[in-house]
């Protein structure tokens, strides 16, 4: 799917480290939401999570290593990798990582 319908949109960026990381809120009629970004190359970044996520990749390319593991797993457009809630997961960008992050 390359766009949401019948969307609202958060107005105000949610913005991480200084800039590297700037992403939307997209809020959807059932209630759900999903947040849409870009995170810039540069040095690994740890995000934490509240509930478990997909991170869905539309465009880029990125290195993942999630909590507890000691590997590193490359993505890149089209691929996705999930992350377990209250847990967190270190992300080094190797090119423009364009995203969707699927809460829940």
């Amino acid at each position: 799917m390359s766009q949401f319908d019948n969307v609202s949109v958060v107005k105000q960026a949610n913005v991480y480290f200084d800039g590297q990381c700037v992403s939307h809120t997209v809020q959807f009629a059932d209630g759900t939401k999903k947040s849409v970004g870009v995170i810039l190359p540069g040095p690994a970044l740890t995000f934490n999570t509240g509930a478990p996520e997909i991170m869905e990749s539309v465009a880029g390319a990125c290195r993942v290593r999630l909590q507890g593991q000691s590997e590193w797993i490359s993505y890149g457009a089209g691929q996705s990798f999930s992350v377990p809630g209250n847990s967190s997961f270190d992300i080094e960008v190797i090119e423009p990582y364009h995203y969707v992050c699927h809460f829940g």
